[in-house]
């Protein structure tokens, strides 16, 4: 899931303290490392996008990287209706595993692990530390339609996710937290504990 790094759109709490600009630099960088795990974790990548990547911060190189992946435009009038349309539009054999560009210091094995913890069947829920979800597993995608109902971004999110999926009869395990980057804390925080990418690139050269 992510949004096309157009300036003013993506990361607008980071534009407040950085400027726009700035902010979907950061935006563009994050998804490209996550890319870059997604395709390195798994054959078959999806990419769920809202806006136009030709007014995008390193467009051209993003669309050079979605090389083999299928990109769908995001569909419905909220997140929880674009996540749940998102499942199904990428739903095959085995569970599909949803994330965003939130989170570039995802790893291979991180997926790695979200992908066995689910191989059971099982929903495989990853929380964030501000309380909402980084990750979401799911053998059933149909299942996946009760994110339209739960409050995003909140500090709730995850909690509630867990609770409507186990509402529906999945079983909820969960994975490991990490940070979200929404905030310049969460950058600085994030960008600390990389030692190479693209996300802590741009960092060292925008962030303060």
């Amino acid at each position: 899931m992510a949004k096309a790094p157009v300036p003013g759109t993506v990361k607008t709490r980071l534009g407040v303290h950085l400027g726009m600009e700035v902010a979907a630099r950061l935006a563009a960088a994050a998804l490209l490392d996550t890319m870059a795990v997604c395709a390195e974790a798994f054959d078959d990548c999806h990419l769920a996008l809202d806006g136009d990547l030709a007014e995008a911060c390193q467009g051209e190189l993003i669309r050079a990287q979605l090389a083999g992946w299928t990109v769908h435009p995001q569909r419905g009038s909220g997140l929880g209706e674009r996540l749940a349309a998102a499942h199904l539009d990428a739903a095959g054999p085995g569970a599909t595993l949803q994330l965003s560009m939130d989170t570039p210091q995802v790893t291979v094995a991180h997926l790695h692990a979200v992908r066995d913890a689910a191989a059971d069947g099982d929903a495989v829920l990853g929380p964030a530390t501000d309380g909402g979800w980084w990750v979401l597993a799911l053998s059933d995608p149909a299942a996946g339609s009760v994110l339209a109902e739960v409050p995003m971004s909140r500090d709730d999110t995850g909690l509630r996710t867990r609770e409507a999926l186990e509402a529906v009869g999945q079983t909820v395990r969960l994975a490991a937290e990490l940070t979200d980057v929404d905030e310049v804390a969460d950058a600085r925080l994030v960008a600390a504990g990389l030692t190479d990418g693209h996300f802590l690139r741009t960092w060292r050269e925008v962030g303060r």
